[in-house]
């Protein structure tokens, strides 16, 4: 089994954020493959893994970084492979995170999903897979139907929650 998916991480402490996106491409059965990779305390190894990354089959990055949150656009920088960033909350509410991703030069575009959001960034690989693969794109029919049916669901339990002055 080759990884077609990469997940990266600034350090092993980003691992419970960062497991929501290892649970989505495990639950759409794609082969995916976690390293914890520092812009700051191993630039040689980001460079490397970043230019090696096509070439081994990865197809989508996903990056999580905290703080100056460097790591994202330190791979989109050395390869052509897609990448999604993932600001984490370490400081100021992820808020410095979320702008280091986001904030990327012209040329270098890294694809940002919300503060702590792996869930977010494991289903937009997805989609991007999804793209040249029927089967994915069809599981992702069914993934949005079983949203749909939750929301439904939960308006059918809200009818029967009773207030005096609540009109339905």
């Amino acid at each position: 089994m080759t990884a077609r998916v990469s997940i990266i991480m600034g350090s092993t402490s980003d691992l419970p954020v960062m497991e929501k996106a290892a649970k989505v491409l495990n639950d759409f059965k794609i082969p995916f493959e976690i390293h914890a990779l520092s812009a700051h305390r191993t630039p040689v190894e980001v460079e490397e893994f970043a230019k090696g990354a096509a070439g081994r089959g990865i197809e989508v990055i996903i990056a999580a970084a905290g703080m100056a949150a460097h790591l994202p656009g330190v791979i989109a920088a050395s390869t052509t492979v897609p990448v999604i960033g993932v600001p984490i909350s370490a400081t100021l509410m992820g808020m410095d995170a979320l702008l280091a991703i986001v904030q990327m030069p012209p040329g270098i575009p890294v694809a940002t999903v919300g503060v702590d959001a792996a869930m977010n960034a494991g289903l937009l690989a997805v989609q991007m897979l999804a793209v040249g693969d029927a089967r994915l794109k069809s599981e992702l029919v069914d993934y949005k139907e079983t949203l749909k049916s939750k929301i439904v669901k939960a308006n059918e339990e809200l009818r029967n929650v009773k207030f005096d002055f609540k009109t339905n």
